[in-house]
């Protein structure tokens, strides 16, 4: 079931303690919606993946100058897209599954894109038509997988390997983006990543065109916008949180596959 979050969210990507979910009838994003006269805490609803693509999840590489650096990669000329399947998404408080091919296991904590309709050639100016808004997600990467493979395929597309939430943030002004929303990421509490999305080398509206010239994106594709520097190894039983200023904390835990 679909439903409303009402409340505020803090810098550190906290609600409000009496923020409440107004239940909805319907598809948001397919058949429209209607609210119904259900009303509950947030604390006792247990949230789920807020959209599960019918088509993809795109994924753009090395969008963050000190990212690209710290893995000895040169800046791209233009966005490097990849694409993680559908079946790679899971919600708020899920597993991210830790696989026997890998052996070097990493978080990637990122601001997410979720496209409202079916667009292709959108010129960037007209971006944010086609944008239904915003969520937070973790791009999981097998980093000894990506480089042996050259391919990022199995690198980034194991079940469990892109995890998105707590909600989507529809009420969002375009321009935070650009003046420099936070993003960051603690594991066990700790803060291994701390960027702003002012560092993004190609925003968000570069990225919606140049994707759909690639392809048709789709009611509920993802566009992952790039990981700032701070990437590093997540072990089982260790805990990422993934909090973007205004939008909200994805947390999960990494569990044995």
């Amino acid at each position: 079931m679909y439903g409303v979050v009402t409340g505020e969210v803090d810098e550190h990507g906290q609600p409000a303690d009496d923020t409440v979910v107004v239940a909805l009838a319907g598809d948001p994003l397919y058949v429209g919606v209607k609210l119904l006269d259900q009303e509950h805490r947030l604390e006792d609803v247990r949230l789920l993946a807020p959209v599960l693509p019918r088509s993809k999840v795109i994924g753009i590489g090395r969008n963050y100058a000190a990212h690209a650096a710290e893995l000895g990669h040169d800046l791209p000329s233009e966005p490097l897209m990849f694409l993680k399947p559908n079946t790679s998404v899971v919600g708020p408080g899920d597993p991210i599954f830790y696989p026997r091919q890998t052996r070097d296991l990493h978080y990637e904590g990122e601001l997410a894109v979720v496209i409202g309709r079916i667009c292709r050639d959108v010129p960037p100016e007209q971006a944010t038509d086609v944008i239904y808004g915003y969520t937070v997600a973790n791009d999981v990467t097998a980093r000894d997988l990506q480089k042996s493979d050259v391919q990022f395929t199995r690198a980034k597309g194991f079940d469990s390997f892109c995890p998105l939430g707590p909600w989507i943030e529809t009420d969002l002004d375009p321009q935070a983006f650009v003046d420099g929303v936070r993003v960051q990421t603690h594991l066990n509490g700790d803060v291994r990543q701390d960027g702003t999305t002012a560092d993004l080398i190609f925003d968000i509206p570069t990225l919606v065109a140049h994707v759909s010239s690639v392809m048709t994106l789709l009611p509920g594709d993802v566009i992952l916008t790039g990981t700032p520097e701070g990437v590093g190894p997540m072990e089982v039983g260790d805990e990422v949180e993934v909090s973007i200023a205004g939008i909200g904390t994805l947390v999960n835990k990494v569990a044995q596959r």
